[in-house]
């Protein structure tokens, strides 16, 4: 047992390609979203190393583009942080479910892990330690490639970006999300899952509804993870 607990927490070399090669397929799809934002941005009036430096540093989709909503002469600061902040809060809940693994490493190492971590590669590497499978290199490795394409997807979209204004014209922005859908139903499958799922899946739709745009996506991830920490508790206690 002890062993098998070990391999779970390797990150190596391997691994990391192994995750690069796993993510590479969705990554495409990337590249197009991240030229909708590259053009999008330069229509906000950043400029070309402004845009390229946010899509590196950020490397997160959807507060980017909510900030762009809020960018203008006078940038509020704190609106645009907060906003920030509650649309990448779920990141919190991605760190505490892989700091069983993440903790045998260096703090160098799990940041650099956390940096590149994202819906896909961290659903497929939960999907991966519930199988019994080290996950850590597809967070990285699949972290990495989700990053490239994103970065050049946003340059791709400050020369070329009026090729593609509309993404969601085309269905593309139903690829993440039925990807995601594929890896919960591909997922490991038990009580304590489907209560987690169950009570997100209503907290969001009920904060989506009558909460502040985009709030649903905090009060969703919380709800979830508040879920299955209880449950984690009521188990321990029996």
């Amino acid at each position: 047992m002890a062993k098998q607990e070990a391999a779970l927490h390797r990150l190596d070399g391997a691994l990391v390609w192994e995750g690069f090669k796993e993510l590479l397929p969705i990554s495409l799809f990337v590249i197009v979203f991240g030229a909708a934002f590259g053009l999008a941005a330069t229509q906000a009036g950043l400029n070309d190393a402004s845009i390229i430096a946010m899509s590196a540093m950020v490397f997160a989709g959807a507060s980017q583009f909510a900030a762009l909503e809020l960018w203008g002469p006078q940038v509020p600061f704190f609106t645009l942080m907060a906003t920030v902040f509650a649309i990448n809060a779920r990141h919190l809940l991605m760190g505490a479910t892989l700091y069983p693994w993440l903790s045998h490493h260096s703090p160098a190492k799990r940041y650099g892990v956390m940096f590149v971590a994202s819906d896909a590669n961290w659903a497929m590497a939960m999907q991966a330690f519930g199988r019994g499978r080290p996950g850590l290199g597809l967070v990285l490795g699949g972290g990495i490639a989700l990053w490239s394409f994103w970065v050049l997807g946003t340059w791709l979209g400050l020369h070329f970006g009026s090729a593609v204004q509309d993404p969601a014209s085309l269905g593309l922005d139903m690829v993440m999300g039925c990807f995601l859908l594929a890896m919960v139903v591909g997922g490991e499958k038990n009580l304590r899952m489907l209560l987690i799922w169950t009570v997100a899946a209503g907290a969001s739709l009920l904060a989506w509804r009558y909460l502040p745009e985009n709030s649903h996506v905090v009060v969703g991830a919380l709800a979830g993870g508040l879920a299955g920490l209880a449950w984690g508790r009521r188990s321990h206690e029996h």
